[in-house]
């Protein structure tokens, strides 16, 4: 559903739906109720103002009956926000789509704590495109090739290709050389084939029974022996001490190749964890560690190195590489 309230600072306003029935007689009694114990000034000064607004743009009052409304609109009161030390690199841009390199650390799009510092808020406000949309997603800890859409006009024939899955993305990822204790072996390239599942309420997707909904090929790209500076050794034994081969070596490390051929919340960090090849860096899979504040000298190893397809304007195929680098690759 359009917004009738433009994008302000480069957030979208928020859209509430009001109950059908309850015991609240206009729509500022169901905010108060709502949120009227976090900012009641807040909310009666937006009404005041003008701020709150129903279908078609019209403007709430405070004695708007909640039943006037099934939907309304208001720009929420930002918290201020630390600057995350990360800067986009723009790649492309044309009349339709523009593609950037989007830093570890930095979300995709605004949520939770993380408004203003989130890549779609800093493209809109640094290049003054409100319309701008994100065609995909890449986690807050994944860096790599993200694909906006800058025309409202076009961004259908964009969004058909993610949804028929004629898009093609290609990842990398630095993980052990071979399998932690009690896993088998690995022949690669594998294909890693299960159903996940990724509830709302849980930080962690999870392998289910049933027909398979997730599908990743892993190639293994060469292996190499871990750096020894202390940056570069976010794996820690029980006593506190970097992990060492069995025969007392550095511990081998590989850069390997994702591909996959759906595309669920955490898919390679899972496929790859399953393997016992969790990701350097990764705090949820295999195992999850105790919120902490950012590293930024432990970037999760996960790159979207590139993405193709044909474009539907142009009708030729195109492809689109990050010139970020992992790393604890070598």
């Amino acid at each position: 559903m359009q917004s009738p309230l433009p994008v302000r600072d480069g957030v979208n306003a928020t859209r509430l739906r009001l109950p059908d029935e309850g015991p609240w007689e206009t729509a500022l009694d169901y905010m108060m109720h709502r949120w009227g114990h976090i900012d009641p000034q807040g909310i009666e000064d937006r009404f005041d103002a003008g701020e709150i607004v129903g279908e078609a743009g019209r403007v709430l009052d405070r004695s708007t009956p909640m039943q006037d409304h099934t939907f309304i609109w208001y720009y929420r009161s930002l918290p201020p926000e630390t600057r995350i030390p990360v800067e986009l690199s723009i790649l492309h841009q044309d009349d339709h789509l523009l593609v950037v390199d989007k830093p570890h650390f930095l979300p995709t799009t605004p949520g939770g704590t993380y408004i203003q510092e989130s890549a779609l808020v800093r493209l809109r406000n640094q290049l003054g495109l409100p319309d701008l949309i994100p065609m995909h997603r890449l986690d807050r800890m994944t860096a790599g090739i993200l694909l906006l859409s800058t025309n409202p006009e076009t961004r259908g024939k964009y969004q058909v290709l993610f949804e028929k899955r004629q898009v093609q993305k290609e990842y990398e990822c630095v993980s052990a050389a071979e399998p932690a204790p009690g896993h088998p072996a690995v022949d690669f390239p594998v294909v890693v084939r299960n159903r996940m599942t990724k509830s709302r309420s849980y930080l962690l997707a999870e392998v289910v029974d049933g027909e398979p909904n997730a599908e990743t090929r892993i190639e293994r790209l060469h292996t190499f022996d871990a750096a020894s500076s202390p940056a570069s050794r976010p794996e820690s034994t029980p006593s506190g001490g970097p992990h060492r081969a069995p025969d007392g070596g550095p511990q081998r490390r590989a850069l390997y190749r994702l591909e996959p051929h759906s595309g669920k919340t955490h898919q390679l960090r899972v496929h790859m964890a399953s393997l016992g090849l969790g990701i350097v860096n990764d705090a949820f899979y295999p195992e999850l560690l105790d919120k902490a504040p950012d590293n930024y000298a432990k970037p999760l190893q996960l790159l979207a190195r590139g993405i193709r397809f044909v474009d539907p304007i142009s009708g030729s195929p195109v492809e689109y590489r990050s010139r970020l680098e992992l790393s604890e690759a070598r």
